[in-house]
């Protein structure tokens, strides 16, 4: 019977050794079943502190898609050297103020942003009031070469001007010096 016992003690040895094994599993599973749980609810909290993107995407990517169409439009078109200062001199004529195309440049190959532009210079004398010469200005940029650009500007008035009242500064004639580029995609070199 002695070995019927050690059989029967070793059996039950085993059996609780096995439950011991399985409770144990079964306590690591848990603890590591309540930490899955914590980071599960803490990337739900994130994931609900991502912004959503706006409903209107589609509509905005269309929308800039045109706005690029109609500037790559813009910086092709076809003017001579002559056409451009001819423009220039017409828009000047519309204010009717005095403008004499001092000094032109050949057309040069220029890269901005890495892209390659055609520009060409001109450097322009005018002599009008301020509000004249602002006028100009303006009919300058928002004209026919939408990719025109005053690169520089020089006012002179004459000695003294600063210490007249400010309604006898703006009657006077003044004289400004504006360096004018023409930027586009293609080479337009038509005399």
């Amino acid at each position: 019977m002695n070995t019927r016992n050690l059989l029967i003690f070793a059996l039950v040895i085993a059996v609780l050794a096995a439950y011991g094994f399985i409770g144990m599993n079964y306590l690591n599973q848990r603890s590591q079943n309540d930490s899955y749980g914590t980071q599960i609810a803490d990337a739900s909290a994130q994931l609900l502190q991502i912004t959503q993107p706006p409903t209107d995407l589609d509509i905005k990517l269309a929308a800039a898609q045109d706005r690029l169409v109609a500037v790559q439009k813009a910086l092709v078109f076809s003017a001579s050297d002559i056409d451009i200062v001819n423009n220039i001199l017409e828009t000047a004529a519309k204010i009717d103020i005095v403008a004499v195309p001092l000094t032109t440049q050949p057309w040069v190959q220029e890269t901005v942003s890495n892209q390659v532009y055609s520009v060409f210079r001109v450097i322009i004398q005018v002599t009008a009031t301020y509000q004249q010469i602002a006028a100009f200005i303006n009919l300058l940029e928002t004209g026919q070469t939408s990719t025109m650009i005053i690169e520089s500007l020089n006012v002179a008035g004459p000695a003294g001007a600063l210490l007249l009242e400010s309604s006898e500064r703006a009657a006077l004639t003044i004289t400004a010096n504006m360096q004018i580029a023409i930027y586009t995609s293609l080479i337009k070199q038509v005399s």
